[in-house]
């Protein structure tokens, strides 16, 4: 079975890097995503502000959070062990179904002419 689908990625500096930095990176990220990825959105066409747009930031992420939260944690083992068990743990439905909101989304971000909306 195949599945299509498209990458994307915020404006984030790290992920919009253009410029070559041989420093810090081997390869500028957009162009790294160019070669190994059949399909993304490229830094140019996305909108600026892109939260709205993205299921992780939308629906997900804060489910995460509050399991991952719910009680302290005393060790960074302790903490990456919660945030691994969290991840496990989503449930598929949930994460379809924000999935699936995406093009509500964006035609709701379309009508706001790229700002944010409610």
């Amino acid at each position: 079975m195949y599945f299509h689908w498209t990458f994307q990625q915020d404006s984030a500096p790290s992920h919009a890097s253009i410029k070559e930095n041989l420093t810090k990176f081997k390869i500028p990220t957009q162009k790294w995503l160019d070669e190994h990825f059949p399909d993304f959105i490229k830094k140019y066409e996305w909108p600026v502000a892109s939260l709205d747009l993205n299921s992780l930031d939308y629906s997900i992420w804060s489910i995460l959070e509050a399991q991952v939260n719910a009680e302290a944690h005393d060790s960074v083992d302790s903490l990456k062990q919660v945030i691994m068990e969290a991840f496990e743990n989503l449930n598929q439905d949930m994460i379809n179904r924000a999935v699936d909101d995406w093009m509500r989304r964006l035609d709701a971000v379309i009508a706001a002419e790229g700002g944010h909306f409610e």
